[in-house]
């Protein structure tokens, strides 16, 4: 049976994969913090923090080729993460408009969509922001429930 676990990305090796799989050349990036989620020693899936603004708002970029690199504790470490380790109140993500996947997805972690941006991808594709308040969060709830117990 394959273990699956959350890797931090010391060399860049799951940030350039997240990068050549949404086809984004890298120079987009500020500083940033990449998790792989590794299956053996397959990556399966990426996430990048970037764009933080301490104490206020960081931004995800996630890529995967395996859906089950997303797993209760997968989410747990990604929004406690964010939430609690970096005291952020809120946490924003783009999603083409013609990803039903990834919006299907995103909707169901709890994001609630926050406006289109038109023509916004290189390729001339719609984009919707998506955010979640800290206060909206069911994951970080869930997290501090099992502390609590």
């Amino acid at each position: 049976m394959d273990e699956y676990r959350i890797v931090e990305d010391r060399d860049d090796l799951v940030t350039d994969w997240v990068c050549r799989g949404l086809q984004y050349d890298k120079q987009w990036l500020d500083r940033h913090l990449t998790f792989g989620f590794m299956q053996g020693e397959k990556i399966i899936g990426g996430l990048i923090f970037h764009n933080y603004r301490p104490a206020h708002e960081i931004w995800w970029t996630v890529y995967s080729t395996d859906k089950r690199w997303c797993n209760r504790r997968m989410l747990e470490s990604m929004f406690g993460l964010a939430f609690e380790g970096l005291s952020c109140r809120r946490i924003s993500l783009l999603v083409s408009k013609n990803n039903t996947d990834s919006l299907n997805f995103v909707k169901k972690l709890g994001f609630c969509p926050e406006g289109l941006l038109r023509s916004y991808r290189e390729n001339g594709e719609d984009c919707y922001i998506f955010g979640m308040l800290k206060s909206e969060c069911k994951w970080i709830k869930k997290h501090k429930e099992k502390k609590n117990e």
